[in-house]
């Protein structure tokens, strides 16, 4: 037998160690260390172990991490007003953003996780690094306190307090790209996933970022939008690296106006070379002459030239006469006047009948 064949298998590297190097604290209790790092799913395969998960650790991290990033707030933005202060912190402490700082902490192999979870991808599950960091962050509280944790976060969250005093830290890559390339170039980036590999449960998505005509970034993640967030960095980085001459190119000239249809005569656009000569009395010596069809169908004046469609002249409206009074027919005037005869007889009778008294 050889010296190879008879060394013992190496061992796998200690999670606590690994964990302690990263955070830079020595956690004095190992079995709470441990259980911060131990999903309820692991727990429920080794019940005859006595294990316990890391909720009840994840319940007091939540606060102690709401403290401790309160307190760095109020030392790093001393004129930054309460609800500047509200807003930051949310976005500093909510799940993304404590699964992005689990990531970098690389806790995901570090999980103690049952066989599903392993086998859905729960080491990369947001939810699972979101809960295991804050379990993390109260063992470092029970064992040294709030100095601990308070240096441990003033190193990991630097760049978001970076992003904070610019005023980014609430938007993501892709929305910061979509803004800058609305600005600067006039154009939008368009995304597209051009590799999957890997068994379904732990596929792995390449995507690449085009942003006029021209790749820009290419990122890879377990899901698509990780991954369009990784292209999307590269690509803000690029644009913003290029400072002013990323607005040079073609679209810093409109396109020409479209062609009118046939149906509004025979008209000329104007392209934003010639629009100037458009608005003058006279194009080329002759006066300008606007198609009423192309007026009609909402075209501005100033674009419409040399049409061979003359404007019709101006119909006025027809006077209404007044209405004529009616005249009474023949047989309602010989009622009205047997009518007065009728009462001129009572009259009289009436005055006879008076002077008889």
């Amino acid at each position: 037998m050889t010296p190879a064949d008879t060394e013992a298998p190496q061992a796998e590297p200690d999670p606590l160690t690994l964990l302690a190097g990263r955070t830079g604290f020595a956690f004095p209790d190992r079995a709470l260390a441990l259980a911060a790092l131990t999903h309820k799913s692991y727990v429920n395969e080794h019940r005859e172990e006595g294990l316990s998960d890391n909720e009840r650790l994840e319940f007091l991290g939540d606060a102690v991490l709401d403290l401790a990033v309160s307190q760095l707030l109020m030392a790093r933005f001393p004129q930054a007003r309460e609800g500047e202060l509200s807003k930051i912190r949310a976005a500093l402490v909510d799940e993304p953003a404590l699964a992005r700082q689990g990531r970098a902490l690389g806790l995901g192999p570090l999980l103690r996780l049952g066989r599903g979870e392993v086998l859905t991808g729960g080491r990369e599950k947001a939810s699972l690094l979101a809960d295991a960091l804050e379990a993390v962050i109260a063992v470092m509280y029970l064992g040294g306190g709030m100095e601990p944790v308070l240096h441990f976060l003033s190193e990991a969250l630097a760049e978001a307090f970076a992003s904070a005093s610019a005023g980014t830290l609430d938007r993501d890559y892709k929305t910061q790209l979509q803004e800058a390339a609305q600005s600067r170039l006039r154009a939008a980036p368009r995304y597209r996933v051009v590799a999957q590999t890997g068994p379904d449960h732990e596929k792995v998505f390449e995507v690449e970022l085009e942003l006029r005509g021209e790749i820009m970034g290419r990122g890879s993640g377990r899901s698509k939008k990780d991954a369009e967030q990784v292209a999307a960095r590269q690509a803000l980085e690029l644009l913003v690296g290029r400072g002013p001459d990323a607005l040079a190119g073609p679209l810093a000239t409109p396109p020409p106006l479209p062609a009118v249809t046939p149906a509004l005569g025979a008209i000329s656009v104007v392209t934003p070379a010639g629009l100037a000569a458009a608005q003058a009395p006279e194009v080329a010596g002759e006066p300008v002459a606007l198609a009423p069809a192309a007026l009609a169908a909402g075209l501005p004046p100033a674009l419409v030239v040399g049409t061979d469609e003359s404007p019709p002249a101006p119909r006025e409206k027809p006077r209404r006469k007044a209405p004529a009074r009616r005249r009474p027919a023949p047989r309602e005037r010989g009622a009205a006047k047997g009518k007065g005869k009728g009462k001129a007889k009572a009259k009289d009778r009436r005055g006879a009948a008076s002077q008889r008294r």
